[in-house]
């Protein structure tokens, strides 16, 4: 049966047992307390002195605890266990010495096996979150300090081991013959071996004269030193540098620096390079979050990139800079602030990036958006800066400011509390709503700075009151703009003179110029438009079909918008040119929301939509009550047609189909067209239709669609999934706020065996009857796992028309446990190369690593 003592050594039961001149006992929880209980036969004149351990210790055994009174000592036998503040220790054997305030504990031979001599129960000691094991254990109260034989040591990632183990202060160990490993395994596949390691909890390792082993096999070369960190989350450090060899730019130091982690909330890091033919680099980043609240960077670069030798007449000097400021900020919960701005030069990402997406984009984009609403009303507020960077041809847009205010429908007719509609008066159903924009634009092409500023108001009202089957629609809006300016367009006439022939020859030329005047631009259109639903139903109770059901959608549509490029509103002028002709222009068509466009419309639209479903016999063993399930949509196919009233000519519009349809999640397809029921003459439409050409009643202009699946294999449980995610207040935006441009794919997902992607697009155009162009593409992206620690990725694609592979990639990602592998190779095209990198997994230890590339990965960072 285990006996469990509770013993309190505090100051005044050591004052008692000191009083107590008794033989040693062999004792049970009885025993002591009689022996308290006679104390008072003891002398206690005379001055004992007093234990150090000033705590609660409590010990228990599962055979015996032995306590010798006269030399205060204790025993404790068998799957012993003492707690001691924060410290518990487990052990087969544990001797207690409490006028040293010693402790010794080991563990206890196992005699089963007599041709090897073992140990059971060895000692166990954890101090918080630090857990040690050992043949044999001796530790100090007072001091804190101890001695381990045979010792290992389990921090969150990492572990260290050694022959012997000495704590000289609560947080100091020296290690004499240790290994330390981040590998978990109980023969680690790499390690590193020292005679002399000291350790520094939650802080650093560091060792001399270090060997790094793999496999058993050590380098034969060691390090006189090494430092390793030994702290959990983020921690400030250098900043380990590649070295290698570029075509271009010689041999390299890259990524060298140094990274500070001020505080949970903010970090700083700053690196840099150099190039052996004197190029060199300099990149710096500040980033900051608070969980829940904001989070961002701000980041810049500088670099000098010389190619060619000193001599060299080819020789060329280039720099590069680039700027990034990336913030969010949840301000509350109706309001928000997001920034995603880039500066940088044009040929920045084309000397130092590696990622082919990025080589390939010719636009930087940058916004900074504060957003606020309000729930109650629904109304909205927008404030905007965007910016457009071409890089191929170095012109610039930005737009700042751009305010949007939105209100939303509102119905100032509706009764309170009536929310059925068969009980609302047709009245209750008018309703309104207003958006404002106000928008100030700004173009730099060359050395030309031009800008455009406006005010733009719309206001709509709408109704839908029902009648009968039918929908009942009407709307009405109003769109106002003002602008600062116009412009206004004038002929004039160049004569060049043939200095041989003396002709004489005039030109045209338009002179347009910018007049400051504040104009409004006022326009207005209306519609009504009626809708209902049809359907059909077959129940052929056949091969478990229940029923087929057509669904029809008709719907037809008038609108109205007059003519404001008639002299009435006065949006246009005109000039004439030297031949006498009449050329009339929208004084507004280069303001920022443009004029108010030329001509009436008086538009009659149709449009029939069909919904093909089937539903299916439900499983007779499926319990569940929902019928969603069994219901497939075949096919949803939509058509469209117009016909404008006030058009002078080809009043009928081309009749447009879409369609669409899915197969579980097995295949999606959809696809369009468009056809014209006018003939071509010269190049040109015609007002003539096709039937009274005897060409048929439409002729396809365009065709397109695309097909795509995705299939993937069973997903199984894979214990990488359920690695440990940081918890700092970082989280996962280290991963959103800047592209490692030196970093391979991502480590994959082994729980999903094999996944296959599919896509195929196809566009046939025919603008006229002797001319087409068509277009097709077949995209593929397979991956799959030909063990549970090989991954392969294939992606690519392959255009019909040149006959050709497009974008190649090759990714074959190894685990090798404690160490990984990844190989990205693209075979062909302008950016073919390749990056092959073994590293270890260990975030502390993953400057460790071998990488070799060639191409587009070769010289660049």
């Amino acid at each position: 049966m285990r006996i469990f003592v509770i013993i309190l050594f505090t100051l005044y039961i050591n004052v008692i047992s000191q009083q107590i001149d008794s033989t040693n006992s062999n004792l049970s929880k009885g025993t002591i307390q009689n022996s308290i209980a006679d104390s008072s036969k003891v002398d206690t004149t005379k001055t004992k002195k007093k234990s150090d351990i000033d705590a609660v210790v409590t010990a228990s055994a599962a055979d015996s605890l032995f306590y010798d009174v006269k030399n205060k000592k204790m025993y404790v036998f068998g799957s012993g266990e003492l707690k001691y503040k924060q410290t518990d220790l487990k052990s087969g054997k544990i001797f207690i010495n409490y006028d040293t305030n010693d402790l010794e504990a080991f563990g206890i031979e196992d005699t089963s096996d007599t041709a090897k001599v073992k140990i059971k129960q060895a000692p166990i000691l954890a101090e918080g979150t630090d857990v040690y094991e050992g043949a044999r254990i001796k530790y100090n109260f007072k001091t804190q300090r101890g001695f381990i034989s045979m010792a290992k040591n389990k921090e969150e990632t990492s572990r260290y081991e050694g022959e012997k183990v000495k704590k000289v202060d609560k947080d100091t160990y020296f290690i004499e013959h240790g290994i330390f490993t981040t590998c978990e395994l109980d023969t680690p596949h790499t390690h590193f071996t020292s005679s002399e390691m000291k350790i520094i909890q939650r802080d650093k390792i560091i060792a001399k004269w270090i060997f790094m082993n793999i496999g058993g096999v050590p380098f034969p070369i060691p390090l006189p030193f090494a430092v390793f960190p030994n702290e959990a989350g983020r921690r400030s450090g250098l900043v380990i540098p590649t070295y290698g060899q570029d075509a271009l730019r010689g041999q390299y130091f890259r990524n060298f620096g140094y990274f500070l982690a001020l505080s949970d909330y903010f970090d700083f890091t700053v690196t840099g390079d150099y190039y052996s033919k004197g190029g060199y680099g300099l990149q710096s980043r500040v980033r900051y979050a608070k969980r829940y609240d904001f989070s961002g960077n701000l980041s810049a670069g500088y670099s000098k990139i010389i190619i060619g030798e000193e001599n060299d007449p080819q020789r060329r000097e280039q720099t590069d800079w680039n700027v990034s400021l990336y913030h969010n900020q949840q301000i509350d919960p109706t309001s928000r602030f997001d920034v995603n701005l880039r500066f940088q030069s044009s040929s920045y990402l084309r000397n130092n990036s590696v990622d082919y997406r990025d080589l390939l984009n010719q636009d930087i984009i940058s916004n900074a958006t504060y957003s606020k609403r309000w729930d109650e009303s629904g109304n909205s507020l927008t404030l905007n800066y965007s910016r457009t960077q071409n890089l191929e041809k170095g012109d610039i847009y930005e737009s700042l400011p751009n305010i949007n205010f939105t209100k939303n429908i509102t119905y100032p007719f509706k009764r309170e509390g009536v929310e059925n509609l068969d009980d609302q008066k047709w009245y209750e159903l008018v309703s309104y709503s207003y958006s404002g924009q106000l928008r100030n634009d700004r173009k730099k092409t060359g050395g030309n700075l031009t800008s455009r500023a406006g005010v733009m108001h719309n206001l709509s009202f709408n109704a839908s009151p029902k009648i009968g089957y039918f929908s009942v629609s009407p709307r009405a809006s109003y769109n106002e703009k003002w602008y600062n300016k116009r412009i206004k367009i004038e002929n004039q006439v160049l004569e060049k003179v043939d200095p041989i022939t003396k002709a004489v020859t005039k030109k045209d030329t338009a002179i347009v110029t910018d007049v400051n005047e504040l104009n409004f631009v006022r326009t207005f259109d209306m519609s009504v438009s009626a809708s209902t639903k049809l359907y059909g139903i077959l129940q052929p109770n056949i091969l478990g079909i229940e029923a087929f059901r057509h669904t029809v959608l008709p719907s037809i549509s008038y609108s109205y918008k007059p003519d404001f490029g008639s002299d009435t509103w006065g949006y246009y002028d005109s000039y004439t040119n030297s031949k006498g002709e009449v050329i009339r222009y929208d004084k507004y068509q280069n303001e920022i929301f443009q004029g108010s466009g030329i001509g009436e419309s008086q538009s009659l639209y149709f449009t029939l939509g069909n919904i093909f479903e089937v539903k299916m016999a439900k499983d007779p063993n499926d319990t569940s009550k929902t019928t969603e399930a069994n219901k497939i949509q075949l096919l949803n196919l939509n058509a469209s047609l117009g016909y404008n009233f006030a058009a002078d000519s080809l009043k009928l519009s081309d009749l447009s189909l879409s369609y669409r349809t899915q197969i579980g999640e097995l295949l999606s397809f959809d696809g369009s067209s468009s056809f014209t029921f006018y003939d071509f003459q010269g190049g040109l439409k015609t007002n003539r239709f096709l039937s009274s050409a005897g060409k048929g009643l439409f002729r396809l202009t365009n065709f397109n669609f695309s097909v795509s699946t995705l299939l993937s294999g069973e997903k199984t449980e894979d214990s990488r999934s359920n690695q440990k995610k940081s918890e700092d207040e970082f989280g996962t935006f280290e991963k959103k706020d800047i592209v490692d441009l030196n970093k391979v794919d991502a480590t994959p997902d082994f729980s999903i065996p094999w996944n296959l992607s599919l896509s195929y697009n196809f566009n046939l155009s025919k603008p006229t009857p002797d001319s087409s162009q068509t277009y097709s593409n077949l995209s593929a992206d397979l991956s799959f796992s030909l063990t549970k620690n090989w991954r392969f990725t294939v992606r690519g694609s392959y255009d019909f028309d040149r006959k050709e592979v497009s974008a190649p990639a090759v990714t074959i990602y190894r685990d090798l446990h404690c160490w990984e592998m990844n190989f990205v190779w693209h075979p062909i095209g302008t950016y073919r190369g390749f990056r092959f990198e073994i590293r270890m997994k260990a975030p502390e230890l993953q400057d460790i690593k071998v990488t070799k590339s060639s191409g587009l990965y070769s010289g660049r960072r």
